[in-house]
């Protein structure tokens, strides 16, 4: 059993979303929350909810798709509050699109903010963890990662390789002190990016609240479980287990369970209906149409 209160936690797209449901779950552990967004606006509206709770805030404007700069972020952290004892890697975009459709920076930024920044925020924490031979890396996967969503296919991707990693890193840090978590929510109602593009969840898939996303991640460190399933309820989450088993074995039957579902069309109506981001790339800027969720799962 891992204790949050007084710990410092660094949890990446706090401004909004499930972002926001995590910090409010870890004020109430007590914990001192640096939240790290692009909406310093946002990130203080979050301050005065944290505060309330009984939490520590320090909110850090900060654009994660910018790699070479993270070792000044975490500098400027353990300056500001000291060693960081708890990472959660909860920042990332998603965008609906056949993949042909895809440009180079979509490309690139789903996969930089979906992955490597998580990849690189760890990867600089970590030699302070393993000195200390205590800490706890929490990442944000999905179900998209077990399971391919048509429509959606780098998402998919940027959160299967979150899942591989992190399975890798495990054993790498195996009796070290230092533990890591995976956190795989299905369909989430209400806030984040399926919310965000107005098209309804596919019937019988299975939808969790933010809430209970932030009650899994805060399970996940107390009890050092190794990857969480998120969905709906028990008995969901053990078919969801059960299925994702079963489809490693036959693909093509989990095909056709997705087409019968009807996740591609569904998908299909959300090219449309998400809302544009602005990416970065090369040096220029460039607005796509896309679920920002940098500040969600």
């Amino acid at each position: 059993m891992s204790i949050i209160a007084g710990q410092t936690v660094l949890l990446t797209g706090a401004s909004r979303g499930i972002g926001v449901f995590i910090a409010r779950a870890l004020a109430k552990e007590k914990a001192t929350i640096v939240g790290v967004s692009r909406s310093q606006e946002a990130l203080n509206q979050v301050a005065t909810e944290v505060k309330a709770l009984g939490g520590r805030w320090l909110g850090i404007k900060y654009d994660l798709s910018k790699l070479e700069d993270l070792p000044n972020l975490i500098q400027q952290i353990n300056q500001l509050a000291g060693p960081i004892d708890i990472l959660i890697n909860n920042a990332g975009i998603e965008i609906y699109k056949k993949f042909q459709d895809y440009s180079t920076a979509e490309l690139q930024s789903i996969l930089t903010i979906n992955l490597l920044s998580g990849m690189e925020l760890s990867r600089l924490v970590l030699p302070t963890m393993l000195a200390q031979n205590r800490g706890h890396i929490v990442n944000l996967a999905s179900l998209a990662g077990k399971k391919g969503n048509p429509y959606n296919s780098v998402y998919s991707a940027s959160k299967a390789g979150f899942l591989i990693w992190t399975d890798a890193l495990r054993q790498e840090l195996a009796s070290t002190g230092v533990e890591i978590s995976a956190i795989c929510p299905g369909y989430v109602s209400n806030e984040g990016m399926i919310a965000d593009t107005g098209v309804p969840i596919p019937k019988l898939a299975g939808a969790s609240t933010p809430d209970d996303v932030a009650k899994a991640v805060i399970r996940a460190i107390k009890q050092n479980e190794a990857e969480v399933i998120v969905n709906q309820d028990p008995t969901t989450e053990t078919i969801s287990k059960l299925l994702m088993g079963l489809w490693q074995i036959f693909p093509l039957f989990g095909d056709a369970v997705y087409q019968w579902m009807g996740v591609g069309k569904l998908n299909q109506l959300r090219i449309e209906n998400q809302k544009p981001v602005a990416l970065k790339f090369n040096g220029s800027k460039s607005m796509v149409a896309a679920t920002d969720k940098t500040t969600e799962r």
